[in-house]
C-alpha cells in the first residue's frame, strides 16, 4: 500500500473543546448524523439545534444528547458563540436558510444538495460576496470516502499520471417511501441537481478542473409514476477546461438485498495509470467498504484503506471558518459544481419508454 497521508492530516481534533461551537438546523434528511458527528470528532463543540418539526429533533437528541433544544432558530443566531449553522433541511430551504446565517454572521455547512435553482445559486452568491462568510456543502461521497481521500493523495503525488477520464457508477437505494418532499420538483430539485452534484464535484476535484461544459444530459422517470416529477434515473457527460472527460450514471434502482445504500464506484484513468474505488462494498467479495484498485507499470493492488486514511476535511473546514481560509473546499468549486448541476438538470433530456 503506498504511505497514507501524514498524522496531521487524519481526522484528528483541531480545536480543544468549547472553542469551536456549532449548531444544528433542519434535519429532514439524515445527512446532518453525518456532518454532525465529523465536526465534532474534529474537535467542534454542538450547542443546538433546531427544527420545526419535534420528532426529528428528538431523535436527533438520541444520538446528540448534549445539544440543547431551540426556541426558534433566531435564539440560534443570536447567539454569539456559535460560529457555525450545519443543515440537511428540505433542499428547497437550505439556500434561504443559509443566506439569513450568513447575514447574522455566522458561516453556514449545508448537506447537498444546497440549493435548487439559478435564482437561489445567484442570490447566494450575493450574500457570500457582501457579507465574507462561508456557504460550505457536505459533498459526502468525497468527503466522507476515505477511498477517495487516498485517491486524491495518490493523484497529487502523480501515481497515475494526469487524469483524462472519470466514470462514476452511483445507484442509490429508495429504502421504501420517503417523504412527500423528496419527490417534488421544486423542494428537492431533481436527481442531477440531488445526487447528480456529488458526481459533477468528483470530476472537477479528480481532473484538477475550475470548471468543465455539459455534453448531454438525460433523465427519466422508469419504474415510479405515481411520483409524476420524480426522476428515478439520469446520466451526464463532462468535458472539463483542460480537456479530461467524465460521464456518471445516477439512480434509485439498489435492490434491497444488498446490504449498502449502493455499489457506488469511481473509474479514473489517467495517463500513466487507473484508479478504481469500491466506495460502500466490494458486491460478490466482501462487504468491506473503502476498497481501492490501483493499477501502474508496476502492477496492481487492491486495499482496504477504511480506518487508515481518516476525514481531513471537518478539521480543514473548522480552520478554515477560523483563519477565513480556504483549504477544505474553495466557494469557487462549490459554486461551480452546483452551475453545472442545474445546467445538466435544466438541459437534461427525458427518456422516453
Amino acid at each position: 500500500m503506498y504511505d497514507c497521508l501524514p498524522d496531521s492530516e487524519l481526522c484528528r481534533p483541531v480545536k480543544q473543546r468549547g472553542e469551536f461551537v456549532f449548531a444544528a438546523v433542519g434535519l429532514a434528511h439524515g445527512h446532518i448524523f453525518q456532518m454532525c458527528r465529523g465536526l465534532i470528532e474534529a474537535g467542534a463543540t454542538l450547542k443546538w439545534v433546531y427544527d420545526d418539526d419535534a420528532s426529528l429533533v428528538a431523535n436527533f437528541l438520541v444520538q446528540f444528547p448534549q445539544a440543547k433544544t431551540a426556541c426558534n432558530v433566531e435564539q440560534i443566531l443570536l447567539d454569539n458563540a456559535v460560529r457555525l449553522v450545519a443543515s440537511a433541511d428540505i433542499p428547497s430551504r437550505r439556500a434561504p436558510l443559509g443566506m439569513r446565517v450568513m447575514q447574522s454572521g455566522k458561516d453556514f455547512f449545508s448537506a447537498k444538495a444546497p440549493l435548487i435553482n439559478a435564482e437561489q445559486l445567484t442570490a447566494v452568491k450575493k450574500t457570500v460576496s457582501e457579507t465574507g462568510r462561508k456557504f460550505a456543502v457536505f459533498f459526502s461521497e468525497r468527503l466522507a470516502s476515505e477511498a477517495a481521500v487516498y485517491a486524491g493523495e495518490l493523484i497529487s503525488r502523480g501515481v497515475i499520471g494526469r487524469v483524462i477520464g472519470v466514470n462514476i457508477l452511483a445507484p442509490h437505494k429508495l429504502g421504501g417511501e420517503r417523504p412527500a418532499w423528496f419527490y417534488r420538483r421544486d423542494t428537492a430539485g431533481g436527481i442531477l441537481i440531488d445526487i447528480g452534484s456529488h458526481q459533477i464535484e468528483q470530476f472537477l476535484y479528480f481532473t484538477g478542473n475550475k470548471n468543465a461544459d455539459i455534453l448531454s444530459s438525460a433523465v427519466a422517470n422508469f419504474a415510479h409514476k405515481e411520483h409524476g416529477e420524480f426522476d428515478d434515473f439520469g446520466s451526464c457527460s463532462l468535458l472539463g477546461e483542460n480537456g479530461a472527460v467524465g460521464h456518471f450514471v445516477v439512480d434509485w434502482f439498489t435492490p434491497d438485498g444488498i446490504g449498502a445504500f449502493g455499489d457506488g464506484r469511481v473509474f479514473l484513468t489517467g495517463t500513466e495509470g487507473t484508479i478504481e474505488l469500491r466506495k460502500y462494498l466490494d458486491i460478490g467479495v466482501s462487504d468491506e467498504t473503502d476498497t481501492v484498485i490501483v493499477a501502474t507499470k508496476s502492477g496492481v493492488e487492491k486495499v482496504c484503506v477504511r480506518g487508515k486514511i481518516g476525514l481531513p476535511y471537518f478539521g480543514r473546514l473548522i480552520e478554515d471558518c477560523l483563519y477565513r481560509t480556504q483549504n477544505a473546499m474553495s466557494q469557487e468549486h462549490i459554486f461551480s459544481v452546483m452551475q453545472l448541476a442545474l445546467a445538466a438538470q435544466a438541459g437534461a433530456v427525458h427518456l422516453e419508454h
